[in-house]
């Protein structure tokens, strides 16, 4: 609740800024032009100060950079604005403090910047393991990979697989991938696979799982592929009475059927952060499974005003770094080993 309150005063907040900004960048606002520049740098520098603390701890995720980036270059340039044309000495003055309350957010911003390393497309935090080898990822731990979405984001991960331990001891990875809905494979396999084009680390829970829940797992992860796989077979009869159903060439309608396959993947929920209970996105899988298991993590898909809809909040793999519930495997693990 207390997430969920946070998440929907802050939202509101920047809602609110923008819209406001915008008002006096078309003048539809009673205040001069060096009143309006003071005025709205400061409204920024306050929202930006109030939220810094947690887009710091986040700054693995492009948008927490964008949410301090955007308001320097703004704020700043509202200062010097009202510093050059301001009037009264008064306001003079506190374009003044604003711009020196800027320059000391940004040489924040830039030395927080040197507490991570780039990786592939974006940033680790420093003294991260990469790559750690097959034998050191336990059951219950996350493991988080590059890829065309780390790519694109320009994040250092964008894919999550979670690890299961199955009653034969072998060590599987359980994951939903964009072309084929549940995979679960051998995490040795997944692992070389990984190391020949991309990277990956490790998040191991912070919390304990206990007998009980070491017993669930293979059936729930059974459960799991296998609600997956009736979602896929319905969703496709579905869609292969829609096409077919259309007024269209006999040709064109098997071209479609066969272009445009039903996978398993959630494909909305990589768009809006919504979950549903027989198809997943990677990550959206593997927190169905520690869920069904009891075993809570920071809330995800809240929705853009922490409401609970879903709507413009996906659940992105790289926001699991800051999650308490895990801690990654640091260069510090490795030489323990």
């Amino acid at each position: 609740m207390i997430y969920r309150l946070r998440k929907l005063a802050s939202t509101g907040a920047y809602l609110i800024l923008i819209w406001l900004t915008w008002e006096w960048f078309q003048g539809d606002t009673a205040w001069t032009f060096s009143l309006g520049c003071t005025m709205v740098s400061g409204m920024w520098l306050a929202l930006t100060f109030f939220e810094l603390r947690n887009l710091f701890s986040t700054y693995f995720d492009i948008l927490s950079r964008l949410k301090i980036l955007i308001p320097i270059a703004l704020g700043t340039t509202l200062a010097v604005l009202s510093l050059w044309f301001a009037g009264p000495h008064e306001l003079k003055f506190f374009a003044g403090l604003e711009l020196a309350a800027w320059l000391v957010i940004y040489v924040k911003y830039r030395f927080n910047r040197k507490q991570y390393i780039k990786q592939g497309h974006g940033p680790l935090p420093k003294g991260t393991w990469v790559n750690p080898p097959v034998e050191v990822i336990q059951e219950f731990d996350l493991v988080l990979t590059s890829g065309n979405i780390a790519r694109r984001l320009r994040e250092a991960v964008g894919h999550g697989e979670v690890a299961v331990r199955m009653e034969d001891g072998e060590l599987y990875l359980l994951s939903s991938y964009m072309e084929a809905g549940t995979v679960f494979e051998k995490a040795r396999v997944v692992t070389d696979k990984l190391l020949r084009n991309n990277h990956y680390v490790v998040l191991r829970p912070t919390g304990t799982f206990d007998q009980d829940q070491r017993r669930a797992t293979p059936h729930l992860t059974r459960i799991l592929i296998e609600q997956n796989r009736l979602y896929k077979e319905k969703a496709q009869e579905k869609r292969t009475r829609f096409i077919n159903a259309l007024p269209l060439p006999r040709s064109l309608k098997s071209w479609l059927i066969k272009k445009f396959p039903v996978t398993g993947y959630d494909w909305t929920g990589l768009l809006i952060g919504q979950t549903h209970r027989d198809h997943w996105t990677c990550v959206g899988l593997c927190l169905e499974l520690y869920h069904r298991l009891g075993y809570k993590t920071n809330q995800y898909g809240t929705g853009l005003l922490g409401l609970g809809t879903g709507f413009f909040d996906p659940i992105m793999p790289v926001r699991f770094l800051a999650d308490p519930a895990f801690r990654i495997l640091k260069v510090e693990d490795e030489r323990a080993q």
